[in-house]
């Protein structure tokens, strides 16, 4: 799995000597922000995805503020956010706020409903925004619970594959080696 991330991930030092980031260096430039450990990876994941559903301009900030905070993986974490889309974006939050409404106790059918902007092609700015500002707390309370969930449920798939992975290696290694522990002469 390591082996995996370390070809597809940037190099620190590709992404520090950019120079726009090259001002960031001082915080930037610590090991467990780049680490291919287990842990640091599937912390970034979930801190992706809680990101991935914050307001649309704040996702890869939010994220690269947590993994600063957390220490994870920052690559894992910026690009992770990337799962929320124009095409995924209402259907999180019309979830988000499905979940919001079930964790108030709130009856979804009393406040404003996604078939008033079942058409997207004749969406106004203002309507969305009205439609949005009608949702309130069962959306943010839906958002931050929806955000955990994902979190959690991102940090166990990736440890649990992880560990399948080091394990599969470590059987087919055992595989590969004689009944004495050493490996077949060629």
């Amino acid at each position: 799995m390591r082996h995996h991330l370390r070809h597809r991930l940037p190099s620190p030092s590709r992404v520090l000597d950019t120079p726009g980031l090259r001002w960031l260096r001082p915080w930037l430039d610590h090991p467990a922000l780049w680490g291919l450990q287990r842990r640091r990876v599937a912390m970034g994941f979930a801190v992706g995805l809680f990101s991935g559903l914050m307001p649309g301009p704040t996702q890869m900030l939010t994220a690269g503020v947590l993994a600063l905070l957390l220490r994870v993986n920052l690559p894992v974490a910026l690009l992770t956010t990337l799962y929320t889309n124009p095409f995924t974006y209402l259907p999180l939050y019309y979830l988000a706020y499905r979940y919001g409404c079930l964790l108030l106790g709130q009856d979804t059918g009393s406040t404003m409903s996604l078939s008033s902007l079942s058409q997207p092609g004749h969406w106004r700015v203002h309507e969305v925004l009205a439609w949005l500002e009608g949702l309130g707390w069962p959306l943010l309370v839906g958002v931050l619970a929806l955000g955990l969930t994902l979190a959690l449920a991102g940090y166990a798939l990736v440890a649990v594959s992880w560990r399948c992975a080091v394990g599969r290696a470590w059987r087919k290694r055992k595989e590969s080696r004689g009944a004495d522990g050493t490996y077949p002469a060629e």
